[in-house]
């Protein structure tokens, strides 16, 4: 199976969110981007609601009705406003991801064994509505054992690190920490996404060399390019990064 492609919303929303016309439209971006090809679609709603809005999380959850072979995966910290969310929309994966109340961005994952404990009733919650529970995490290969403990199914390698060093001299240890992290989850019995900072230029061999990644999540880089070549022809650009 190729790795799969869920598009984050966010930017979308943060662009309309600049003036009370509704537009760009947030769900008829996630329309453009699954007649394109995309698997699923991403959505990380924070309190102060900046960009995506609880409404949008409904209106997409309405949405995706008509697209059953979809994923939503709903991203977030689950000790602010996430779990109100997955209660009431059940998608088919959360993401719990460590940010702050006002965090620029997703900068880091769980600790463990700190956060263990206030976790893991969450992730049960969360899969008892029917979600599959994926964990931010830094690749950390012994840290892998710890999200399996508290009841993940999945983690969410965290890129940023891998992004940065990309066409630098320390790229292949950057990486290969990535290999070995996916496969110390794989080993214990976890499935592995990806996300952060991801895009054309370092996508492809992220893939290539870290092992059987189940999802990437790709939101700022995917929505710049699309200001340039449009929501079809960007979504086709990154599914050719993931073919074998």
């Amino acid at each position: 199976m190729n790795t799969h492609l869920s598009v984050n919303l966010n930017k979308v929303a943060l662009v309309r969110n600049t003036r009370h016309l509704g537009i760009p439209s947030v769900t008829r971006a996630a329309t453009l981007c699954l007649q394109a090809g995309a698997h699923g679609i991403t959505v990380h709603p924070r309190p102060d609601q900046r960009h995506i809005r609880d409404s949008d999380v409904f209106d997409l959850a309405e949405l995706l009705k008509a697209w059953p072979d979809r994923e939503y995966n709903i991203e977030g910290n689950p000790f602010h406003n996430l779990m109100v969310l997955v209660e009431k929309v059940r998608p088919q994966q959360v993401t719990f991801v460590p940010d702050a109340e006002g965090q620029f961005t997703s900068d880091h994952g769980w600790r463990f064994p700190e956060d263990a404990q206030r976790l893991r009733p969450l992730i049960a919650q969360a899969q008892a509505w029917g979600a599959r529970v994926s964990l931010f995490m830094d690749a950390d290969p012994a840290a892998m054992v710890f999200a399996k403990e508290v009841g993940a199914d999945r983690v969410e390698l965290y890129t940023e690190p891998y992004a940065a060093s990309h066409g630098a001299p320390q790229s292949a240890a950057v990486l290969a920490q990535f290999v070995a992290a996916a496969k110390a989850a794989q080993a214990v019995g976890l499935e592995v996404n990806a996300g952060h900072d991801l895009n054309l230029l370092n996508l492809r061999d992220f893939v290539q060399a870290v092992p059987d990644v189940k999802e990437v999540s790709i939101g700022h880089a995917l929505m710049a390019d699309a200001l340039e070549i449009g929501y079809s022809a960007t979504v086709q650009a990154y599914l050719a990064c993931l073919k074998p």
